[in-house]
């Protein structure tokens, strides 16, 4: 099996490399159509802008064959800015359609704590999660973003705090997505990629 990893123009796509490399796994970056279409599994990194983000994403015809391969049932994971672009929209960037894979509007953390939110924070489990299997519930993770999903969503499977309880990990049958950085989060970010490999495979 190889990780397609979504190319937008932007992104941590090279620490993500890394990590998957780590574990053994096989990955190669992704422009065009032909190989969302193809791919075995898909991972959408994501630093930057909402719009950003998109319009990669749209200037490449990938919208389509993403979503495409997302309902077909492809293994998906997004992380930070990957998680985002799968709702409807975003308060970054109002005018901006996302992916629409999930309904509802990411919104921007409180302006009354310190922006972005940068550093590690405890993620709490709220259900069972393949993404967290085997890691303790109160983790630590990395997270680096201004923006995030709410917490109330009922596809949220866990949520960290900055401010207000937010989306940390959303899983949605073959749709796994994560607020925080797997890759810059040490072995417990190593443990939650690995379930992901194992559920692609």
């Amino acid at each position: 099996m190889i990780v397609t990893l979504v190319d937008y123009g932007a992104g941590n796509l090279a620490s993500v490399e890394h990590a998957l490399e780590r574990l053994g796994a096989a990955s190669r970056r992704s422009q065009s159509p032909e190989s969302i279409e193809h791919a075995d599994a898909l991972l959408l990194p994501g630093v930057g802008h909402f719009a950003a983000l998109i319009r990669g994403l749209d200037e490449r015809g990938l919208r389509e064959p993403l979503r495409a391969a997302i309902w077909r049932g492809v293994p998906f994971l997004g992380i930070c800015l990957g998680l985002q672009a799968l709702y409807e929209s975003s308060e970054e960037a109002p005018n901006v359609s996302g992916l629409n894979v999930f309904d509802g509007s990411v919104q921007g953390l409180p302006t009354d704590v310190k922006l972005p939110h940068m550093g590690w924070n405890r993620v709490k489990q709220l259900r069972e999660s393949g993404a967290l299997r085997g890691v303790p519930d109160g983790a630590y993770f990395y997270f680096a973003h201004s923006y995030a999903a709410r917490g109330t969503d009922p596809r949220v499977v866990a949520t960290s705090c900055h401010g207000i309880p937010f989306a940390a990990a959303v899983e949605h049958e073959n749709v796994w997505a994560l607020q925080f950085h797997p890759e810059k989060s040490a072995a417990t970010g190593a443990a939650v990629l690995q379930n992901f490999l194992n559920f692609a495979q």
